[in-house]
């Protein structure tokens, strides 16, 4: 009896042993990145799974993230905005309102950079502090961890996206950083005119969608890149339509928010900010990095006779001494209609993108 006891014991320590040792291999996940569009760099530390993109996916729309589980990352990225907040200011679980807007979530695999003031320096770390922010979610990691950590989907999602047991704040804002990098605008008319200007090859669709681009899109589009017309180019352009830099846009003479000068202390960065992408600029309003222009005609209104001067105003903001480029009615008219070429009806519509 002796004898069967222990190999009885074996037996269980060996089975034991065995299954600690089971390893969960997550699923790799191929990005669909349009043909015009240039790689993106996936950190080696954080490989895009199928099973990490559902779990990111989930956690943008889960509650308990935030003190009071009423508040997650859509509540202020509504996918009908283009993941953008449609307030001037987003309200936190206090009732305490922010003092700028808050930013759109298209193509993040390819920013350099994060928040208007730059002040983090990968989408990770961009995600870890929405969380915490008194003014925001205002809740502690232990807490949001201890609460996902209760339940047993949760348990089983993490083991599958990341191979192994155990949550923590740095596999939450894993997961969330895949699901945003897999959020992709590259398909709306303004592409199919710069695949067309840069000789890709256009599909059946695409060709079908040329078609109906009308002389005052490509006219607006013309005025947009002109030295002497809109002058928009230097600050928005190719697929990403921003270019990674910050900016005094000439939006006040002196600042109450300093902008990226708050962060490097450096005079000279006062008053600038992240230069944001134009796509879907029909559904972001209201813009800037203080939300205070609800329409586009406000905005263009703005480049066209609203400029402030200032000792750090962008360089190449060629027009500032003159208020601006000048534009007449007509010429506003065409470019409006071109940038409403940059709406992709198939990024917010995406259900993949949307809370399941």
């Amino acid at each position: 009896m002796k004898y069967f006891f222990f190999i009885f014991l074996f037996l269980v320590a060996f089975f034991s042993c065995k299954k600690d040792s089971v390893k969960y291999i997550p699923t790799p996940y191929e990005l669909e990145i349009p043909s015009h569009f240039p790689m993106m760099n996936i950190p080696d530390d954080n490989p895009m799974t199928v099973e990490g993109v559902a779990l990111g996916r989930k956690l943008f729309y889960e509650s308990q993230l935030s003190g009071d589980n009423t508040q997650s990352c859509g509540d202020c990225h509504a996918p009908s905005s283009a993941f953008s907040d449609p307030n001037q200011y987003s309200t936190g679980i206090d009732g305490i309102q922010g003092n700028r807007n808050s930013m759109a979530l298209i193509n993040l695999g390819w920013q350099n950079f994060f928040f208007w003031d730059g002040r983090a320096a990968t989408l990770e770390d961009q995600i870890l502090d929405p969380i915490t922010n008194p003014i925001e979610m205002h809740e502690t990691w232990p807490n949001a961890v201890s609460k996902l950590d209760a339940s047993a989907e949760y348990r089983n999602m993490f083991y599958r996206a990341f191979g192994q047991r155990g949550i923590d704040s740095l596999k939450v804002t894993k997961a969330i950083a895949q699901f945003l990098r897999t959020m992709i605008s590259g398909k709306s008319k303004y592409d199919v005119m710069y695949k067309n200007e840069y000789n890709y090859t256009l599909s059946q669709e695409e060709q079908a969608i040329y078609q109906t681009v009308t002389p005052d899109e490509l006219a607006g589009y013309d005025l947009f890149k002109s030295l002497n017309g809109a002058d928009c180019f230097h600050c928005h352009n190719g697929p990403l339509m921003q270019v990674q830099k910050f900016s005094n846009n000439g939006l006040d003479a002196t600042f109450i928010d300093k902008g990226r000068g708050a962060i490097t202390g450096n005079p000279n960065d006062d008053g600038k900010f992240k230069v944001p992408t134009l796509r879907n600029i029909e559904f972001t309003a209201p813009y800037m990095h203080d939300g205070r222009f609800s329409t586009l005609d406000e905005v263009i209104g703005h480049y066209s006779s609203g400029i402030q001067m200032s000792p750090t105003i962008d360089p190449l903001i060629e027009f500032a001494g003159q208020g601006g480029v000048q534009l007449d009615a007509f010429e506003i008219d065409l470019l409006k209609k071109f940038l409403l070429t940059l709406s992709d009806q198939s990024f917010i519509n995406n259900p993949d993108f949307q809370e399941q």
